[in-house]
């Protein structure tokens, strides 16, 4: 069941949705984490999943003062576009790496 309210990144890499007052999700947390599934480590930093993903064959292919963006080394047309600030990390970003490193992460929630 979805609910309302807002997605706040905590520092050990778990993403908890503080719903609204009047929300129908009130009272309740959502908890979401990026695992990266080899290690069972709960990726709670851009360098750790940089890191990860560079063992994957990504690398920087372009960066700003707002975003980072991954590229596959082996040329595919796959990009994943990262917030440098990491409290910016969002659900739509884990599954964005989920999606394209079926094999290596998933996203759960607590």
């Amino acid at each position: 069941m979805a609910g309302t309210g807002v997605w706040v990144f905590k520092r050990d890499g778990v993403m908890q949705l503080e719903a609204d007052e009047e929300g129908a999700g009130a009272g309740r947390r959502w908890r979401r984490r990026l695992v990266y599934v080899p290690a069972n480590e709960t990726m709670g930093s851009l360098q750790a999943l940089e890191r990860r993903l560079a063992g994957l064959g990504w690398e920087r292919y372009y960066e700003d003062r707002a975003v980072v963006q991954l590229h596959r080394r082996d040329g595919g047309a796959d990009l994943i576009s990262l917030p440098r600030d990491f409290a910016r990390f969002r659900s739509t970003h884990m599954y964005d790496v989920v999606l394209k490193n079926r094999d290596h992460f998933k996203v759960l929630d607590n």
